[in-house]
């Protein structure tokens, strides 16, 4: 071997491959098996969740960190993604309305909405999740509640307001019951002021504004945060409320945590917070700081 080496110019571990084979012809220097970061099964998990919720890298990325693998990296992600061919996101449909994007505003106006949860197992009947979404910072608050009530809407707004480190300053919400008294099934009334929503927003002084009836998209803020929660709850089972709960507070920590919003530059709603409060801190009462996940 090492004659045949030095007489073709070649080294004699490549003498002693070509032994072995029925040409002298280069072959491609691909492993036979790739050292890649994630297994088979959580390739499949992580592919899954790229085609059906459509996540970008980023968002994508942040899940598998919490839910999958702590440590994969952003560009092993990617050649995961290039390998199975869907590296890149499928393309806006021609000629579907482009979404509009939210006039600026800094810390403090909040859209407020109501969503209904499905009924668990170990439930006679289905809850609520209460929402609460920051315009300028992305920032979300939920809560669940086992009615839809003018009571707990009080209860869901003072847990609110002691959890945001902004002052708030502006409420939007629809014209459900629990938040107002403006609305009759025979049409518009004039408020009576008694209602307990809009009697605790005095108390705090916030300002109460009502979208108009039968246009939910002037609230669209919350209510894309609402599609983030169906897509939890359409892939995901639960077996109990109680895992439900759990699952939704999760997710929502993760979202003010870890996924970059492109509304935001590429940030998440606690950098966000956390830029406005070094440039503007008069718009705050408390420190912005990390906060544990529930499972820690």
């Amino acid at each position: 071997m090492a004659v045949l080496a030095k007489r073709l110019g070649v080294t004699v571990e490549t003498i002693a491959r070509w032994k072995h084979r029925d040409s002298v012809e280069d072959r491609s220097h691909t492993a036979h098996r790739l050292q890649t970061t994630l297994s088979a099964e959580q390739e499949a998990i992580v592919l899954v969740l790229r085609k059906t919720l459509d996540l970008s890298l980023d968002d994508l990325l942040a899940v598998v960190h919490e839910f999958i693998h702590a440590t994969i990296t952003r560009s092993a992600l990617h050649r995961m993604l290039k390998r199975h061919g869907v590296s890149k996101r499928e393309p806006v449909e021609a000629g579907k309305p482009k979404t509009r994007s939210f006039k600026a505003y800094v810390p403090g106006f909040v859209h407020v909405d109501v969503k209904y949860l499905p009924q668990m197992a170990d439930e006679d009947k289905r809850r609520y999740l209460f929402v609460a979404i920051d315009r300028a910072t992305r920032w979300v608050f939920i809560a669940v509640y086992a009615a839809k009530t003018a009571a707990n809407a009080k209860r869901f707004l003072a847990a609110l307001a002691k959890a945001a480190p902004f002052h708030i300053r502006t409420l939007l919400t629809d014209n459900g019951k629990e938040f107002t008294d403006r609305f009759i099934t025979a049409g518009e009334r004039t408020p009576t002021g008694e209602h307990a929503f809009d009697q605790l927003c005095a108390e705090l002084g916030i300002e109460h504004r009502l979208t108009q009836p039968k246009h939910p998209q002037t609230n669209g803020m919350v209510e894309r945060f609402n599609g983030r929660i169906a897509d939890v709850l359409r892939t995901h089972h639960f077996r109990s409320g109680e895992e439900l709960e759990t699952t939704l507070l999760r997710y929502a920590w993760l979202y003010n945590h870890h996924l970059p919003q492109m509304a935001l530059g590429h940030i998440s709603p606690l950098q966000a917070m956390k830029n406005w409060q070094a440039s503007n801190p008069d718009l705050f009462h408390k420190r912005v700081v990390n906060r544990p996940g529930h499972d820690t």
